[in-house]
């Protein structure tokens, strides 16, 4: 669980963690390997999410998926991207992620994946959430989490023999 002084200062932030999907670069499930080849060259992208024609969000596809196929025994040929559509070869158990509010699991996810996909609860693509926009907040909470809070130790840790013979300053003297 985030500790709450933490998660306070990052919702603080006036960004917005999402980038909304009409700015996400998507491709149909119906397309043909070779327009998505060019989109990803295009947007220099390494993934991005697939859609139905009801803008459902229905996998991911990516650039080692589609060069794997280019890969023939004579050399590299786009020829066999023609013929095959997205949803043939597309990831489909991907993580997706419906409450944008929950800051423990975007954290989870971002360890591993370059971006989390944020659907609605009708699995309607949103937009994606990145772990670059996450790095921008936690930069944010890093310069600003002492403007509002004052991080003191909890308590000090000591072995028990640094402890049985630490000399004590009280109100009477030293005490050993």
């Amino acid at each position: 669980m985030i500790d709450k002084p933490i998660e306070t200062v990052m919702r603080e932030s006036n960004r917005d963690i999402l980038i909304p999907a009409d700015l996400v670069a998507t491709v149909n499930q119906d397309n043909n390997l070779q327009h998505v080849f060019m989109v990803l060259t295009k947007v220099k992208y390494a993934k991005i999410p697939v859609l139905d024609n009801d803008n459902h969000f229905k996998g991911l596809v990516s650039l080692p998926m589609i060069t794997e196929l280019m890969m023939q025994d004579t050399g590299i040929t786009s020829r066999p991207l023609e013929a095959i559509k997205v949803k043939q070869i597309m990831q489909k158990d991907v993580p997706t992620i419906y409450e944008r509010d929950n800051l423990e699991a975007i954290l989870r996810y971002l360890v591993d994946e370059n971006f989390l996909v944020f659907v609605d609860s009708d699995t309607h693509f949103k937009g994606i959430i990145t772990r670059r926009e996450l790095f921008k907040e936690i930069n944010y909470l890093a310069h600003n989490f002492n403007k509002r809070y004052i991080a003191l130790p909890v308590y000090n840790h000591k072995s028990k023999s640094e402890t049985k013979n630490a000399k004590v300053h009280g109100s009477k003297g030293m005490i050993n």
